[in-house]
Parts: C-alpha cells; structure tokens; sequence
C-alpha cells in the first residue's frame, strides 16, 4: 500500500464549514441546526410515548419550549465556566452566535428546574413526565452533539483510531491562548484526534433505545421516574469515561468538576433506585398503558365484521322458514283473500238456520 495513503486511511480528513447556509445577511451555523434537528426529533418520541402512557400530548407542545430555552440557558453558563479561558478576553462571545459549545449538566439541571416548575403550574405528574421525557433527552443528545464536529471542538488528545478526526490548527486552543496540540509538532495532515462528541453520539442513541425497550419491557412494574434515575446513571458513567480524554477543562482541586458531577449523580441516582425497589417497599407501579383509541376503534369494526356472518345465517333461516309458516296460515285462513275450513263450516251452520227460519215463516203465513 503506498505510503501517502496512510494518512488518509488513518483518519477521518474533513474540517467542515461550520456555516450550513445564509439568510440573506444572517449567517445559519450547522451548531444550531442540529441542535435544531434534535429537537425536533425528541418532541416526536416524547409525544410519542406521552400518548402511549396516557398523558396529555398536548401539553408538550408548549412545555418543550420552556424547558429547551432553560436548558439552553443553563448549558451555556456551564459551558462558558468550563471554558472561560475562550471568553474572557472577549465576553461578548458568550451572547453572540454561533454559540459555539453547550454543557449537558447545565442544561440538564435547569431544565430540570424548569419541568418541575410547569409541572406544578399544570397540577402534572411530575415522575412521570420525567419517565417520558428521559428517552427523548438521548435523542437529543445524539443528533445535537454532531454540531461539535462542525465548530471542531469536543474532542480528545491525538489517536491512530480509524475514526480519528482531523482539526485545523485555528482549533487547537488551550489554556491561555496556546494550542495545546500546535500544528508545529502534530501536522494537520497526518494527525488523527479522538471524537469525544462521536462517542457521545452513539450512547445517546444507545441510551434512548435501551430506556425506550425497558419501558416496554418492564413498564408496568416500575416506579414513576425510574427512567430518568437510569438516564442520570447512564450519562454520568458516560460523562466520567469521557473526561479522561479531555485536557483543560474546568476543575475543583486539581479535579475535573465533570467528573465530580458524575459521581455523585451517578451514586445518588443509584441509590435513589435501590431505595426504591428495596425488598417490601409500597409504592404505586406505572401500570399497564391505556388502549389507544385507533385500537379501540378497530375492535368495533372487528365485532361489526364478526357479527355480519351471523345476522346473514339468521336471515337465511327466516328466508326458508318462510314457506313453512305461510302453509300453515293458509291451512287456517285459507288462500290470500278467502276463507279457511272451520270459517266455512260456520257458514253453512249459519246458512241452515237462515233457511230454517224463512220455512217457518213460510208454513205460518200459508196457515
């Protein structure tokens, strides 16, 4: 194999444009696109699966839009602590497009807030929106995180993987300006970095269709808000495995406070789910979902179709019973219009006496 194909083969040597489109003078990233996107497609599995569980649907028409401003909010104050040193020389970054990163705990953590608050206002269950809610959450997580691949950004140290990504050299900042992996010693061309926002992709997709299968699975028996205590262990195993990747991000004592994060909610997720399905423990499951009413409607028409047969048989046998009763009325009345046997015999009865009387007048009046 040639040596020049070597490079190319070891990695993935695309740096898009970040700009999917123009309108007019405004400038549309692909960042908020996807982000987009993944909204989009979590209103769909969240109404969805509110339908299925029998919650009204409606009601996410105007709550996504709440909680998906909020979390934007929260993200994007996360995302600026983890990375002041992007912003600080420059603070009007934060508020100007393209918006370029969002971090998932403070999304998560006001857009929680934000849920409870509306469900309270709604008089909503609020564990068991949450349970609805969490597979929708993956969704979004897995479309929206290929805007990172656009902007060039959440992504690990170099790598020989397949899959490695290549960034341009303008990307590589680090702590105070200096690229942390400068072009200098890692050449654009041959060098692969690790696709942090990829592998975070795939477990978003894996997560949404494991809690979606689990719902469908053991549903019944669970407790409202098991799967949003699965989905906070799920992304806090993720998010820990992940920052061992990365390199100056936002620390407590040396730590990375990600890290921190996800150990305690992963724990505290843990524990709150084994408290919950301890052995003896009262609480009232999610139930078996209510019949929809398209499948409602089809069982009528399947009563309808089963009942069809069975008014044709009654008929048939009216149909050759028919001929049956019409003989015996005919035995009794006699043909259509006339008489039957027994009217007969009375009126020869009848005709007798008549005649009988008009001889006895006829004997008296010649007397």
């Amino acid at each position: 194999m040639p040596t020049l194909l070597l490079p190319i083969l070891a990695m993935i040597a695309i740096t898009p444009d970040p700009i999917a489109f123009h309108l007019g003078p405004v400038p549309v990233y692909w960042y908020g696109v996807c982000y987009a996107i993944g909204l989009a497609a979590s209103y769909a599995v969240i109404t969805r699966e509110a339908h299925r569980r029998g919650l009204d649907a409606k009601l996410v028409d105007n709550g996504i839009i709440i909680v998906a401003a909020a979390a934007l909010a929260g993200g994007r104050a996360y995302h600026v602590i983890d990375q002041w040193a992007l912003y600080k020389d420059d603070p009007m970054k934060i508020f100007l497009p393209p918006y370029t990163g969002l971090g998932v705990y403070g999304g998560i953590i006001t857009g929680t807030l934000a849920a409870a608050y509306i469900m309270r206002r709604w008089k909503q269950p609020f564990w068991k929106w949450a349970d609805v809610i969490a597979p929708g959450l993956f969704v979004m997580q897995a479309i929206g995180r290929w805007g990172n691949f656009f902007n060039q950004e959440l992504y690990g140290p170099p790598t020989t993987l397949p899959w490695g990504i290549a960034i341009d050299c303008a990307h590589r900042v680090g702590d105070h300006g200096i690229a942390q992996w400068p072009c200098s010693a890692y050449p654009f061309e041959t060098t692969g970095f690790t696709p942090l926002f990829l592998y975070e992709s795939i477990s978003g997709i894996l997560g949404a269709v494991t809690l979606l299968w689990i719902a469908r699975r053991w549903g019944p028996r669970m407790r409202p808000g098991d799967l949003l205590l699965l989905f906070f262990m799920w992304y806090a195993a993720v998010r820990f495995w992940l920052e061992t990747f990365r390199e100056g991000n936002w620390t407590f004592n040396g730590i990375p406070t990600a890290m921190l994060i996800s150990s305690i909610v992963f724990v505290a997720s843990g524990v709150a789910l084994a408290y919950r399905h301890r052995p003896g423990a009262v609480f009232e499951p999610w139930g078996e979902p209510p019949v929809p009413e398209e499948e409602l409607f089809e069982d009528d028409e399947e009563l309808v179709e089963d009942d069809e047969p069975a008014r044709d048989e009654e008929l048939a046998e009216d149909a050759s019973d028919g001929p049956g009763r019409d003989e015996e009325q005919a035995d009794d009345h006699g043909p259509v219009g006339g008489r039957g046997p027994a009217a007969a015999d009375a009126d020869d009865a009848g005709a007798g006496a008549t005649s009988g009387r008009r001889d006895d007048d006829a004997g008296g009046a010649a007397g």
